[in-house]
């Protein structure tokens, strides 16, 4: 035969896959499976496209997962069946590897033996026979000397004269049955397998992450999809260093390298030996703590050891594997797995909602399956009483204790050993579940508990301090900063001992790190970093009024970032709850309302722009006079509302008349100033009084490019507003030499998708076709798809 047969499975079943092939290529029938002969860089979509061929064999390693609608092996098997419509001789070769039900739909007239839950000769002969009624035998080829095994799950006796189960469970094991809810992962459990079989001296993997994450079941899983390419397999409890050499120990004598009531050392000497002249064991040390402690145990020799740890530093000991959260797809296969009346809208929920942590996801399976809870229900209860929520309920298996309990646990073991790494922790539990910019600390060490203070003080003290959380599970460090899981900061927020101390902390240094009042463009980024760890803080119920400024500061960085509509349902509400906590009236009350009447206008939402303009007026010329400073800022609002209702004349007015205020109070150079001097000379240009409001443009961009620089923001409002009233003049070119410099500066500084930036580029559209450039306006417009 010289078409090799294409092994077509899932990840989840890549163990029997590479089964079946050692026996193919052993009986001499080619087989090409794609984790095995598909080199680095090859082009997946083209070789998959060489593999379905129709005059080359299919093998079909039929399962559940190989049957999901979801998974791109359907794309695989329809295609053959396909092909057989048109083509009868295009050859198919299914098997079962697990009892998955094919009495429905395509599969039900398709003989489809088994091969699970045999004996080995046995499946192999039936492999074997299966693939020769389809295909003539060809000539034996390349053969591998050391089979994998057979997947099924009867304890095997080593063999060194043929294939041994790799997926049945070998003779020396001491492992936990399997978690059968075990659900994905599939891709980082086929990458731990080819890391550990990557090379001839021992191979260590270290499975890192924060509690929660599903570390010891992952090894778990491992151990078990994988088990029949060992002949040991040893799971050792790590947590209590000074416990693994007795566990060696009753492997040592399990193996009877040692009997009974030979000392520790002794024993785990001759294990030592024994392991560095043998191969095909693996041993799985689970939940170890700390590298030094662990590296003495560590035997030598050609196989493999797998650790469990929250703790990420295992350099030059292991190599760390980071374990994340689940996928959301993940997430929701758990979800729908065991709770099928769900659909994936609702499984979806849940899991954004529980942040796709696999133990919150699994509790939530769990309570979900016991008490039939309306999902709404659910999610409001969780929304309100997270950490309540979290300790309720059995663990999912496999969990020893709640969610809850891990972390309460956990938090309070690093307060014991580490004070100021407790105060860091808990502080980060009320921040956002974003990277914690590590400056927000450093910055103000004033303004830190006394023992935090004085780590913080020392940039490499506050580093190891820092790394103390990610040690313990509790968070990840990236570059930035450390980041918390939204659960886990849930559970630290309702148990901390020290609540309103460090909400008190959070505050005041949420405040001192706010650069400005969110109108330079230099800052934004630093905005953005800032915002999720403002909103977690919850601004709408502090009692500091800093917070509740910068908090309106950081929604002004929204509006001149041009993202009004993220920027109106946050004001509404922090509007809401100040006038209902502070009364209307109240300073950073206006001040939002202020801020909300400015989203309404930009928005185009004229009349409610209007009415609030209207009110905030009133309440400030009967609060603070008709002189002050705020009552003149909701005149300018207001004007700018009747500008946009049509009132133009009655706008006017209103301009000149705060032109006047300013300029009389601060001089003409003054940013308010030179704002009202703005607004006025758009009213007189909707007015119909071009050459005044061209000389009004003039004299204002020539003031802000002394006072702000040629590429403020400001500055590039009233350069736009100067080519447009040159255009209704009929000097166009001088409008478009205009237009253009501030279109360049605009997608310079603040990007091509910025409302500004894109109304530049209307209007040089407009001026190009005054020209008779047609084209170019034409092209402008393409660019920035503009109607």
């Amino acid at each position: 035969m010289s078409e090799r047969i294409f092994i077509s499975h899932t990840g989840k079943d890549r163990a029997w896959a590479e089964w079946a092939r050692w026996h193919l290529e052993k009986a001499g029938y080619p087989a090409e499976l794609d984790s095995v002969d598909w080199a680095p860089g090859t082009n997946f979509m083209e070789a998959m496209n060489r593999a379905l061929r129709r005059d080359k064999p299919l093998l079909v390693l039929l399962s559940s997962a190989y049957l999901d609608p979801d998974k791109p092996t359907t794309d695989q098997w329809t295609t053959r069946l396909a092909q057989r419509r048109a083509d009868p001789d295009a050859k198919l070769i299914p098997l079962r590897v697990e009892n998955v039900d094919l009495h429905d739909g395509l599969w039900a007239p398709i003989v489809v033996p088994d091969v699970f839950d045999l004996d080995p000769d046995r499946a192999a002969a039936l492999l074997l026979r299966a693939v020769r009624q389809v295909v003539d035998p060809a000539s034996a080829g390349n053969q591998s000397t050391v089979p994998p095994a057979y997947p099924s799950r009867v304890a095997v006796a080593a063999s060194v004269d043929g294939p041994r189960p790799p997926g049945s469970l070998p003779p020396v094991w001491n492992l936990a049955r399997r978690n059968l809810g075990f659900t994905g992962r599939d891709g980082m459990l086929n990458q731990l397998h080819d890391a550990l079989q990557g090379g001839s001296r021992v191979s260590v993997q270290a499975l890192e992450g924060m509690g929660g994450v599903g570390k010891t079941q992952l090894a778990l899983e491992y151990a078990h999809r994988f088990a029949g390419e060992y002949d040991l397999v040893w799971w050792i409890p790590s947590e209590q260093p000074e416990l693994i050499g007795d566990h060696l120990a009753a492997l040592a004598q399990k193996l009877k390298l040692a009997p009974a009531g030979t000392a520790t050392p002794e024993a785990v000497e001759a294990l030592r030996d024994h392991l560095r002249q043998t191969t095909r064991w693996l041993l799985v040390f689970d939940n170890a703590e700390d590298r030094d402690d662990l590296a003495p145990w560590l035997p030598d020799g050609p196989g493999h050891l797998l650790i469990t740890s929250r703790n990420p530093n295992w350099i030059g000991i292991a190599h760390a594997v980071d374990v994340d959260v689940f996928t959301r797809a993940e997430s929701v296969a758990l979800f729908r797995s065991h709770l099928p009346h769900l659909n994936d809208i609702d499984a979806g929920r849940l899991a954004d909602a529980l942040g796709d942590l696999p133990l919150a996801v699994g509790q939530a399976v769990e309570l979900l399956a016991e008490t039939r809870t309306p999902i709404q229900d659910y999610l409001d209860d969780l929304a309100a009483h997270t950490a309540e929520l979290m300790n309720e309920g059995r663990p999912p298996a496999g969990y020893p204790v709640s969610l809850a309990a891990t972390v309460t646990l956990t938090a309070d073991r690093l307060r014991t050993a580490d004070p100021a790494a407790g105060h860091l922790l808990h502080l980060c539990a009320r921040l956002g579940p974003e990277p914690i910019p590590t400056d927000l600390f450093t910055a103000r060490p004033d303004l830190l508990p006394e023992s935090l203070a004085t780590v913080t003080r020392k940039p490499m003290a506050f580093r190891r301090t820092m790394a103390q959380l990610s040690r313990h599970g509790l968070a990840r460090l990236t570059e930035t900063g450390p980041i918390l899981h939204r659960l886990v900061q849930a559970v630290l927020r309702d148990s901390d001992p020290d609540a309103g101390t460090h909400r008190d902390t959070i505050e005041r240094l949420l405040v001192a790190a706010a650069p400005d009042d969110g109108t330079d463009p230099q800052w934004w980024p630093r905005w953005s970093v800032l915002l999720p760890h403002i909103l977690a803080a919850d601004p709408a119920t502090t009692v500091n009024r800093g917070l509740r400024y910068t908090t309106g500061n950081a929604v002004w960085h929204l509006i001149n970032r041009g993202d009004n509509r993220t920027a109106l349902p946050l004001a509404q509400h922090l509007c809401h709850a100040w006038r209902k906590r502070h009364g209307p009236d109240e300073d950073t009350s206006l001040a939002i309302a202020h801020t909300l009447a400015v989203i309404h206008r930009q928005l185009g939402h004229h009349q409610q722009a209007y009415d609030l303009d209207r009110e905030l007026l009133d309440r400030r010329r009967r609060r603070q006079g008709d002189d002050h400073y705020n009552t003149f800022a909701s005149i300018n609002n207001l004007a700018a509302d009747l500008r946009a209702l049509g009132q133009l004349e009655q706008a006017r007015k209103l301009d000149a008349e705060c032109l006047t205020h300013w300029r009389r109070l601060f001089g003409d150079d003054h940013p308010h100033a030179l704002a009202s001097a703005n607004n006025l000379a758009i009213d007189l240009r909707h007015l119909g009084r071009f050459e005044e409001a061209r000389q009004l443009d003039e004299d204002t961009l020539a003031r802000k490019r002394r006072v702000l620089g040629d590429d403020h923001p400001d500055t590039l409002i009233s350069a736009s507003c100067l080519a447009i009233g040159l255009r209704h003049l009929g000097r166009f070119e001088e409008a478009r030499q205009l237009d253009e410099d501030t279109l360049a500066r605009r997608r310079r500084i603040l990007g091509d998708d910025h409302p500004e930036t894109r109304r530049s580029a209307r209007h040089l559209a407009r001026v190009l076709d005054a020209l008779s450039r047609h084209a170019e306006a034409r092209e402008l417009r393409t660019q920035f798809s503009l109607e």
